[in-house]
């Protein structure tokens, strides 16, 4: 039976006929490798155990099963006389005739294979399976090493028009650079695939370097068909550039038969699988250098930059004691210290304050203006900062930041008066002893700590509240309640009990006069320097399915919202439909890729015209702060410029 009818995704491997090294991230996982489980012989001839083969590299991760068809009179005659042949030709000749599958059963194999979403191959070794597979409908083909020299049978492959992965094993490069030829001349799509045909073949003699070589003979994208023990080699493989990947896989290595020994384990091919996809990722691409989103947060904490060393008036010409190199890097690098030297200051700056461009440079600072957004809106502080940001514009609400050490502060001190603006809390996520914030944790005593911290933040709060004139009686809380992990995203059974825990942790708080806020989150978080997976408040459908259940409100960030649609290739717009009746409060920013974050607006892929349309229809009343990283600087430089931006969106 054909699966011409069915839907099977082979996209991603006719891609590999012109793909050349594309890099790969989240949004282009169909750049990574293409995985063949090569099953080969190794179902013994039994139709059974071909279909648990095939199970075995479905649930391992692979794209593809590859099967060998042969109609031995074909091959060896219908008057072979074993007698007359050497040993190895006996043994392969009685292995082969043993262990066939009926082409009725291959078929029925590869239905199957088709039906769980994988491509089934199949290497015809002469002419009559091609017919075969021909009238099957396969979608490509596998040229066997031993045929690399068959023209006859390559000739009638290629006039199909139907791609060809050609196995270089066992062949001169002269009767590559032939082929090579030969199947230019014949207009077909081809991917040479480097091999040793021995089984197994001996690692000092896989020569993955020749990968190179065979791109350069071809012109075209290269593949890897091993034989060797182990995932190493096909690992360094893809370092290497191949875009086609084949292993064979067997449920026993040592069932009857030279291919099982050189087989991987079910085990052993899903971590094939894993690592591929984790080299692929790692391999990125050689455009311009450019800082992550985790790099220059921790180009801030550890890098250093220019302070003053004393208070300094605009018109001041600058010498060398006039600063010094000090951490944070938050300012102007070191590297520009000694263009410094002579120029002159056009606007003052206090002692032990930063350097910015803009001292030196009247086009780098975005002046603030009096801006036209209606309703509750305006820009994160801390402690430090409130009054300066407060005397300069008073903004409708300002959203607090808090640090462990905030926690513990005397209020008075920093807001000494009332105000006349709104106030809401961002509470922290990172306390003593490197504890992060979660609500969520498995562990008992650490979760017990975590809802202890939260509930002296929301104490804090509600004291907050009391400096602000404006705004509802209780004050939101902008929460990261947790729910993140360490080496990959959590299961559905794993998350569905991380949520109970939150549900219980969250009962357990005494929330009179504040709401808390969860904060829809991004896929891969950053957490003291470093990235890590975030398992709740991702989805729309999780978003909804919470604020359902709880009759909670959450803190939707719209940067985080951008990068979960990137990660899901899903509707940005869909998302904002499903989250914003929901919405109490946003975070603005843009965010580009799965990971970049907290970026200026118009420096992402945030659809803006959408956000302000759909904010207005869904979520009018919402509240909403602009967020991007490092804003504050240099006066609010990048607040007045994302707020300029948002003017122009209408909101």
């Amino acid at each position: 039976m054909a699966f011409g009818s069915r839907t099977v995704n082979v996209e991603k491997l006719l891609t590999k006929f012109v793909q050349l090294n594309e890099p790969v991230n989240a949004t282009n996982i169909e750049n990574s490798p293409f995985i063949v489980a090569e099953l080969g012989n190794n179902h013994n001839g039994s139709a059974l155990l071909a279909k648990e083969l095939i199970c075995a590299a479905h649930e391992a991760g692979a794209d593809a099963v590859k099967f060998q068809m042969r109609h031995m009179d074909q091959i060896y005659g219908a008057d072979i006389c074993r007698a007359k042949q050497d040993l190895g030709t006996q043994y392969t000749f009685d292995l082969l005739r043993k262990f066939q599958l009926s082409n009725d059963n291959l078929c029925e194999a590869m239905d199957y294979a088709a039906s769980l979403g994988m491509v089934p191959l199949c290497t015809p070794w002469d002419n009559k399976s091609v017919d075969a597979l021909e009238e099957y409908g396969v979608h490509a083909y596998k040229l066997a090493s031993a045929d690399l020299t068959n023209y006859p049978l390559i000739s009638k492959i290629a006039h199909i028009k139907k791609p060809i992965l050609v196995s270089t094993g066992m062949s001169t490069e002269s009767e590559i650079s032939d082929v090579v030829q030969y199947l230019n001349q014949l207009d077909v799509d081809f991917i040479l695939m480097h091999c040793n045909s021995t089984y197994p073949a001996p690692i000092k003699d896989l020569n993955l370097r020749y990968l190179n070589k065979l791109r350069r003979l071809s012109g075209r994208p290269v593949g890897y068909s091993g034989h060797e023990r182990g995932i190493n080699a096909a690992i360094t493989a893809v370092a290497l550039g191949a875009v086609v990947i084949e292993k064979h896989l067997t449920l026993d290595k040592f069932m009857e038969g030279n291919d099982h020994r050189a087989s991987l384990s079910p085990s052993e091919f899903t971590c094939l699988v894993e690592a591929i996809t984790e080299v692929s990722f790692s391999l990125g691409n050689d455009d311009q250098r450019k800082l992550t989103q985790g790099e220059l947060a921790n180009r801030v904490v550890l890098s250093k930059s220019l302070f003053a060393t004393k208070d300094l008036e605009a018109g001041h010409k600058v010498s060398y004691d006039d600063f010094v190199v000090r951490s944070p890097g938050s300012g102007m690098q070191p590297n520009k210290f000694f263009k410094l030297i002579g120029t002159t200051l056009l606007r003052p700056v206090k002692m032990h304050d930063p350097l910015f461009e803009s001292h030196f440079c009247k086009d780098k600072l975005v002046p603030r203006k009096a801006y036209s957004f209606e309703g509750k809106w305006g820009i994160p502080v801390r402690f430090h900062d409130f009054s300066f940001f407060y005397d300069q514009i008073k903004l409708p609400l300002f959203e607090f930041h808090m640090s462990y050490g905030d926690l513990s502060l005397d209020i008075d001190q920093y807001m000494p008066s009332s105000y006349d603006s709104e106030v809401v809390i961002h509470a922290p996520e990172l306390f003593e002893n490197n504890h992060t914030l979660d609500l969520t944790a498995l562990d008992h005593s650490y979760r017990q700590k975590s809802i202890e911290y939260l509930q002296l933040t929301i104490d804090v709060s509600r004291d907050m509240r009391k400096k602000f004139k404006k705004g509802s009686h209780n004050v939101g809380i902008v929460t990261n309640v947790g729910g993140f992990s360490e080496t990959s995203h959590l299961s559905k059974s794993e998350t569905e009990r991380r949520l109970d825990n939150l549900k219980d942790s969250l009962r357990k708080l005494s929330l009179d006069g504040v709401e808390i806020w969860p904060q829809t989150m991004p896929p891969f978080p950053w957490h003291s320097g470093g990235q890590r997976f975030h398992n709740l408040f991702t989805s729309s459908q999780s978003v909804v399915e919470f604020c359902e259940s709880e009759g909670m409100r959450v803190c939707l960030d719209v940067s985080h919202a951008e990068l979960v649609c990137n990660f899901e290739n899903s509707s940005f717009q869909a998302y904002l439909e499903e989250v914003l009746p929901h919405t109490a409060h946003l975070h603005i920013a843009d965010g580009k890729g799965v990971d970049g974050e907290g970026l200026g607006i118009g420096s992402g892929s945030v659809d803006f015209e959408i956000l302000a349309s759909s904010y207005r229809r869904l979520a009018p009343c919402a509240s909403w702060i602009v967020e991007v990283w490092q804003g504050h600087d240099d006066g609010g430089d990048g607040f007045w410029r994302a707020l300029n931006e948002l003017e122009r969106y209408g909101f």
